[in-house]
């Protein structure tokens, strides 16, 4: 898949180079919500199709493609996906031991 002229590939050797080390496309289906959660990875990633709302405290931000976003590490946030569902990449920095 392309984006804005920068595939999928070019993402993922960009976020390596980075420092993150994994690298993924996620895909979610129509109307998908969920609630307050968080993650043991900090993370990057651009929506690439579709749409989504990711809430962040009291900070709500509506995503469409080519928009990216971040969050450190167990950082509580909830998503909800648009009608058509959404797909981002995603770069991933996982804590090591």
């Amino acid at each position: 898949m392309k984006m804005a002229g920068l595939a999928f590939d070019d993402y993922r050797s960009q976020a390596l180079a980075e420092g993150f080390d994994e690298v993924l496309a996620r895909s979610w289906p129509a109307d998908l919500q969920l609630d307050t959660h968080s993650h043991p990875f900090a993370l990057k990633a651009r929506l690439v199709q579709g749409e989504m709302w990711l809430c962040v405290g009291e900070v709500t931000r509506h995503l469409l493609p080519g928009d990216e976003f971040s969050l450190e590490r167990d950082v509580p946030h909830a998503e909800r996906y648009g009608h058509q569902g959404a797909t981002y990449w995603v770069a991933r920095r996982n804590e090591t031991a």
